[in-house]
């Protein structure tokens, strides 16, 4: 029998902003253990929360931006259960109205669109963090509160994807508008950006859903689709062997590349929520909806479909330029002044500038040059002025001393020659020095063609245009 996976997602984001969600303590990370704490967070007798007003915005931001339906009312509820990181054993969370409902995600898999629904995005407050010991002389495990009470976001998507190359552009699409919109930094490493699939298999054709599994524990966009991928397999061999899956929650070994079971999957009964006393119900009025949505940017995916569209790219090229939205806004800083074709310019933004950024490990804030430095290199490249190999010469010391590419041409005497009879007394004296590779592209041996270029552009130094060169050579070979 054959299985087809259904996959969904619990994506959380700890939302970009200096204090917590309900007191004004820092949400500053690597700050020393229990250093940002009051009794408000840590659940004291007789406190009260107070919300921060940021943090709702930023999460109307992002209901707004994945199409949700956004109710006039919204409030808090009590996600009550036990863990020995949660102070107050119970988290202020939201269940019976969330602040945005019914909305879609549009992704691009294998240059197509696709639709992931959205069942719900809604705001809660992070808990703390255990520390575990890391070798077995230590004992015990400690318990970090400062974590407890940030600002966090959680979007939970239908079961809508299929397989792990949708799963992977559902991450990336969604980091991205995050990031586009900067209602959080998704430092994954940090633990501010989280996804936990959920993973059942079905027969093909089936439209009862299988036992769901949730994969918690997960620290990257990579190791999620490896998580998938194992699921994906584990439960196919299970089910092939007439094994019954349980509903359960599972956690992900990064170290062994598996998932190993770590408790029954709860229900929402289990949680046993209730409204939140504490805190008024929040009113969004239509005016307060148009502002927040007159804050959104152009996002990623619309973004990399104009790109397509309006300057002529391919999709790996669209991709990614708008993988990073300061990324995509120097490329257009670069269209905007000209000189240059689109796709010459996203030529050196994706060969070249990406690749100094990565091997400087820098953000393209930090890029050293202007939009007009790499609109002029591109630009010199596609008249003519310089060969490839010399621009990539020009484009080192450009970055290094943040020079005019011009400038660096006309001072090393860089300029390509495309003289046609100073070309041509060169390409006359390689074909009398090399009368056998010119007898063996007579003979049909095509290689020796370039065994005459090389010559020629050692003589020239580099500077000769290849294309001028090639066309006197296939002149001057058909005249012989």
């Amino acid at each position: 029998m054959k299985y087809e996976a259904v996959i969904g997602a619990e994506v959380h984001a700890e939302l970009a902003t200096e204090t917590k969600l309900f007191c004004g303590c820092p949400t500053t990370f690597g700050a020393p253990p229990n250093t940002q704490t009051c009794p408000v967070c840590l659940g004291m007798p007789g406190v009260l929360p107070v919300m921060n007003r940021k943090a709702f915005e930023c999460a109307l931001k992002i209901a707004l931006a994945l199409n949700c339906r956004v109710d006039e009312i919204t409030s808090f509820d009590r996600k009550n259960y036990y863990y020995p990181d949660l102070p107050k054993n119970y988290q202020i969370s939201q269940n019976h109205r969330n602040l945005g409902r019914e909305g879609y995600l549009d992704i691009v898999v294998d240059g197509a669109l696709k639709r992931v629904n959205i069942w719900n995005v809604h705001l809660e407050e992070d808990a703390g963090k255990l520390v575990h010991p890391e070798s077995s002389s230590d004992s015990g495990t400690l318990v970090d509160l400062n974590r407890t009470g940030t600002p966090l976001l959680e979007i939970v998507s239908a079961p809508d994807m299929r397989n792990t190359a949708e799963v992977e552009a559902f991450m990336k699409t969604l980091r991205n508008i995050l990031l586009y919109t900067g209602v959080s930094d998704c430092k994954m490493q940090e633990g501010r950006l989280r996804f936990e699939p959920s993973i059942s298999l079905r027969p093909v054709g089936e439209q009862t859903l299988g036992a769901r599994v949730e994969v918690k524990n997960v620290g990257s966009i990579t190791a999620v689709v490896k998580a998938v991928e194992y699921e994906i397999e584990r439960q196919t061999k299970a089910l092939e062997s007439g094994e019954k899956l349980p509903q359960e929650t599972r956690l992900w070994d990064d170290r062994l590349s598996r998932t190993a079971s770590m408790r029954r999957k709860e229900t929402s009964a289990d949680y046993r929520y209730f409204p939140e006393p504490d805190l008024v119900e929040v009113r969004i009025s239509e005016e307060w909806q148009a502002k927040v949505r007159g804050t959104l940017p152009e996002l990623p995916v619309a973004k990399r479909l104009r790109f397509q569209k309006s300057f002529g790219l391919g999709d790996y090229e669209a991709a990614v330029l708008t993988d990073d939205k300061s990324f995509a806004d120097y490329y257009e800083a670069c269209l905007a002044i000209g000189g240059a074709s689109p796709k010459a310019i996203a030529n050196w933004m994706i060969n070249d500038v990406l690749r100094h950024l990565n091997e400087q490990r820098i953000e393209m804030a930090q890029f050293p040059c202007a939009p007009a430095r790499v609109a002029a290199l591109a630009g010199l490249v596609e008249k003519g002025t310089i060969g490839l190999g010399t621009a990539r010469e020009v484009f080192a010391e450009m970055v290094a001393a943040d020079r005019d590419p011009a400038e660096i041409v006309k001072s090393k005497g860089l300029a390509q020659i495309s003289d046609e009879s100073f070309i041509l007394e060169v390409v006359n004296r390689v074909l009398a020095a090399n009368a056998k590779s010119v007898a063996d592209y007579k003979a049909g041996k095509s290689a020796a063609f370039n065994a005459l270029i090389g010559p020629v552009m050692r003589e020239t130094k580099g500077k000769a245009n290849p294309q001028v060169v090639r066309q006197l050579l296939e002149k001057r070979l058909a005249e012989s």
